[in-house]
């Protein structure tokens, strides 16, 4: 899972939200000197990392990708669920997909002081971009890639797999259904836990 769904799993929680969005620029147990409500998104977040990483279904999805972008075939399935939520947005909010997303962006510049080093420097071209309504469209999708592309100095072409996704779309797009229907219930199961 990557940005939109990190956010959209966290629930109507902003700090939660906030705490799972930026998760990934936080290592070991440096989480425990965020706020109570970020520290819970910090773990949501790994929670949902590793229900997604060992889930049969994501699995399989990825599967199609590993034997050209190896290691990578996970980053870039993780932006193509993404691209799924986005694109059958409709399904699981009834808001607009970019009022909710300007509704983030504007949390998070206002809680500024609380982003990672990492995130601040990326805040802005996330915003300028809109990545989370960028998820929805393929050019978007393309242009995402090839951002990731070039903060992994081109090691794979990960923009190539746009490819893949034309090849195997309807089979992707099942399986983020069926997936995504079990993480989400394990999320709100998680959420009530860390309450």
């Amino acid at each position: 899972m990557n940005f939109l769904a990190h956010i959209f799993l966290s629930g109507e929680n902003d700090k939660l939200k906030l705490g799972n969005f930026m998760a990934d620029s936080i290592r070991g147990n440096t989480y425990k000197k965020y706020p109570k409500e970020i520290k819970k998104g910090i773990l949501l977040h790994r929670a949902i990392d590793s229900f997604t990483d060992t889930h049969p279904i994501y699995r399989q999805s990825k599967h199609r990708l590993h034997e050209k972008y190896g290691h990578y075939s996970g980053v870039i399935m993780d932006i193509f669920y993404d691209h799924y939520l986005a694109k059958n947005w409709s399904n699981y909010s009834c808001e607009k997909l970019e009022d909710y997303a300007e509704r983030f962006y504007e949390f998070a510049k206002e809680n500024h002081h609380l982003l990672t080093d990492r995130i601040k420097g990326m805040l802005p071209y996330m915003i300028a971009r809109n990545w989370l309504v960028s998820y929805s469209n393929l050019a978007g999708l393309e242009m995402i890639l090839f951002q990731m592309d070039h903060k992994t100095k081109n090691r794979v072409a990960m923009h190539e797999a746009m490819v893949e996704l034309a090849q195997f779309d309807k089979q992707f797009e099942q399986e983020f259904f069926v997936f995504f229907a079990e993480l989400q219930l394990f999320c709100r199961e998680k959420i009530s836990q860390l309450q």
